[in-house]
């Protein structure tokens, strides 16, 4: 048994090494300079020649890049604070949106109600090139194209939280709000006092998870945004020409360091969200 556990333990432990293995060598090339770059990755990158060198620690390492992007860069700025606005605005407005109706889809038995979990099933697994077209025709028929909101009001009304959140709230026993409205509570304060700290690791893990997804997109900005000034960070990467490499692997640290850190911090509430989803009566 002892045997057994230790090989899972080395196993499991290759597996994280091997996909941790690419973000160790963008944080070691982003600490490089432009000579060091070319002579280790100079065959791929500049067509150079010679044989590619994987190295996980510079030999000489600098701050360059990072100096380079945060003080010289102003369009990095620009497109960062894109992502923040359109980002946070998404969030809040899936708050506002897809909160209450996961609580109705959740808690609530009415006509046409398995209907519509159906629809939100196929619209979530749907990829973005089949609604395309139809989310580009009604974003013009709004005339909001080449706005922030052309990003926005799709990521508002997504699908995937307001799923992800009815899954949470279906599993709070009945009992517990059947014992509130005999205490006399009304139904506003039976989901704020009772289903929304019950449902909050789901609340959470939904925001963490489309808060990913929203700061990463690319799709949607290339197809909704044409004036530069409005794209968001996540296209910052293909501005950056090749001679700006180590530049290049700065700014995807830069760019990947929100997701982790907020991550690392709703951690708990990721587990506890998935302890939430066996809940029983």
């Amino acid at each position: 048994m002892r045997k057994k556990k230790t090989a899972v333990r080395i196993g499991v432990t290759l597996f994280v090494l091997i996909l941790i293995f690419p973000i160790l060598l963008l944080s070691a090339g982003s600490l490089m300079g432009p000579a060091e770059l070319k002579e280790s990755y100079g065959s791929v990158l500049y067509g150079s020649g010679g044989e590619l060198q994987w190295k996980l620690f510079p030999l000489y390492p600098t701050l360059k890049a990072y100096l380079q992007l945060l003080l010289d860069s102003p369009d990095f700025f620009v497109m960062f604070w894109n992502s923040c606005r359109q980002t946070f605005t998404v969030l809040a407005g899936q708050l506002c949106v897809g909160l209450p109706a996961a609580w109705a889809l959740g808690r609530y038995r009415f006509k046409g109600r398995k209907l519509v979990l159906y629809l939100y099933m196929i619209l979530m697994i749907l990829p973005f090139q089949v609604t395309m077209v139809s989310g580009y025709t009604v974003l013009s028929f709004l005339k909001i194209l080449d706005t922030h909101w052309a990003v926005i009001l799709p990521g508002i009304f997504s699908t995937f939280p307001v799923f992800l959140m009815t899954k949470f709230f279906q599993q709070i026993p009945d009992s517990l709000l059947e014992a509130a409205k005999v205490d006399g509570a009304g139904t506003w304060e039976v989901f704020f006092r009772i289903g929304l700290p019950l449902g909050m690791p789901g609340v959470v893990s939904s925001l963490i998870l489309n808060f990913m997804e929203c700061w990463n997109a690319i799709e949607a900005p290339m197809t909704f945004l044409k004036t530069k000034s409005l794209l968001p960070v996540s296209l910052y990467l293909s501005n950056i020409t090749a001679n700006d490499v180590a530049t290049a692997f700065a700014a995807s640290i830069l760019i990947m360091a929100p997701s982790v850190f907020l991550f690392a911090c709703g951690q708990d509430y990721l587990e506890q969200g998935i302890l939430a989803s066996g809940l029983k009566e």
